[in-house]
Order: C-alpha cells, then structure tokens, then sequence
C-alpha cells in the first residue's frame, strides 16, 4: 500500500525529498523559507491536485505520474533529469521546464516555459497549449499530437519528431533537424526547415518567407504555401504543391510541382543554373 502525504503545506527544502512508493494529495509548497527540491531523489509516486511555487521541485525522480497540478512561474527548472514520468491536466508556467528527461508524457496541460523540453528524448505531448522561445531544442524523437504552439526558435537540433495535427506559430522552425515529419498541421514561420536533412511535410498549410532554404532530401506532399517567397534554395526537394508558390530561388536538386509559381530565380550566390526540374501542373 502506498504511503500518503496528504493536505501539507510547506516551504522547507528538500520537504519530501527520496520518498518512495507514495501518493502526494492536495499539497502545496510555498512560503518564505524559499526552499528549494521538494520532490528530488523520489520513486514510484503519483502527485494529484498540488500547487508548487517553489524551485527545482521535480529532479532525478522516476516513475512519477501528475496530475491537476501547478507549477508556477517561480518554479524554475521544474522538471530535470527525470525518466518516466506523465504530467496531465496541468499547468507548467516555470521557465526551462523538463530537461535532460526520458520518456515524458504530457497531456491536456497549458504550458508557459522559455525554454522548454531541451535535450529530452522519448517525448509525447497531446492536446496541450505551449508557449515558448525556444522549445524542444536538441531533443530527440519527440511526438506532438493536436497541440496549439507559439515560439520563437521551434525544434532546432531536433531529430526523430513527429507533429500531427498541430498550429505552430514562431520565427525560426526546424533548423538543423534531422528526420521530422509534419502532418495535417499549420506552420507560419520564416526561414523554416534550414539546414534540414530528411524533412517532411504531408498536408499542410505553410506560411512565411524564404521557407525551406539549405535542406536536404526535403519531401513535401499535397501542401499550401502561402507568402512564400525565395523557396529550397541551393535545397534538394520533391514538392508537390496546391496553389501557388510566390517565387521559388536556386533549388539544386529534385521536382517541384505546383498549379502557379510567380517567378523562378538563380541562386543568390549568381549560380544561375537551376538543376531541379519544375513543373506547372
């Protein structure tokens, strides 16, 4: 049977540091004592309906399952170094929330964190609102279903990702990633998916400038793009595109296929040989 803690209120460090086997109920940690880790060091426990106000609560913890929970802005560094852990009907607004962590499920959770999922890997999320700068930076086979995202820098040095389903809002997206798959989702960005290598768009709405510049091995099936000006330069690329491409520059390799395409231009480096072939269905 699992030990219970329940209806505590504390601010003392480490306040349940290295329990075990437990259930943490209706508990809040908060006060002037300002002290720090309050759920370090533990295994097999589930927490349900807590407030946490305080830094570092979750680290090096196993097997830990959170429910109807809140992790305020104060809670920096909310969730490092954990594996095997689930986080449900939630609110996370502390910056840098999960890092260095394996195996995360998140779901039904609003989340507002600068700097978020880093250097995670095994990472599913679904039905969630994420607000960030840098999210999911150098994180590894990550999959996000039915999430709404507003960031800034988007999945860069990602690799092994999926989105399904997804809106995402933000500057820069998927840099330097590596083997991502977007599907039935509405990306706006600029500059998304430089320096690329195997990234794939199937049904989607794309929005922005310069998009998909420096890829290689870039596939994009039965897609809208939208603004879209100077596409897949110097980009190896099989696109086949609803509508219209605004202006398509320097693409080195592959076909690019779209029912209108404003202009096509060489390459800004002068290169004025354009090796990919490109087709007005």
């Amino acid at each position: 049977m699992k030990k219970e803690y329940k209806n505590i209120s504390t601010g003392e460090e480490r306040a349940l540091y290295g329990i075990s086997d437990a259930e943490v109920v209706n508990c809040r940690f908060e006060g002037p004592e300002d002290g720090e880790s309050a759920l370090k060091e533990t295994h097999n426990i589930s927490v349900s309906g807590c407030f946490f106000d305080l830094r570092y609560p979750v680290w090096h913890s196993k097997d830990t399952v959170i429910t109807n929970s809140e992790m305020t802005e104060k809670c920096r560094a909310a969730l490092w170094y954990d594996e095997n852990i689930v986080v449900k009907d939630s609110i996370l607004h502390g910056i840098k929330v999960f890092r260095d962590c394996n195996n995360v499920v998140i779901e039904n959770c609003d989340i507002v964190s600068d700097e978020f999922v880093w250097n995670c890997k095994n990472v599913i999320i679904k039905n969630s609102r994420i607000e960030s700068v840098y999210p999911f930076l150098m994180s590894r086979n990550v999959h996000l279903i039915n999430c709404e995202i507003k960031a800034k820098y988007i999945f860069q040095y990602t690799e092994n990702c999926v989105l399904e389903n997804c809106t995402v809002e933000t500057k820069d997206a998927f840099w330097n990633s590596k083997n991502v798959k977007i599907k039935d989702s509405s990306i706006s960005s600029e500059y998304i998916a430089w320096y690329s290598s195997f990234a794939e768009f199937d049904n989607c709405s794309i929005t922005g400038t310069q998009p998909f510049c420096y890829c290689d091995s870039l596939v994009l099936k039965n897609c809208e793009m939208h603004g879209c000006d100077f596409s897949f330069e110097k980009s190896s690329v099989d696109a086949d595109i609803r509508g219209r491409i605004d202006s398509i520059r320097g693409p080195v390799k592959g076909t690019i296929k779209a029912d209108e395409i404003g202009e096509v231009l060489p390459s800004s480096s002068g290169d004025d040989k354009i090796e990919a072939e490109i087709i007005l269905k």
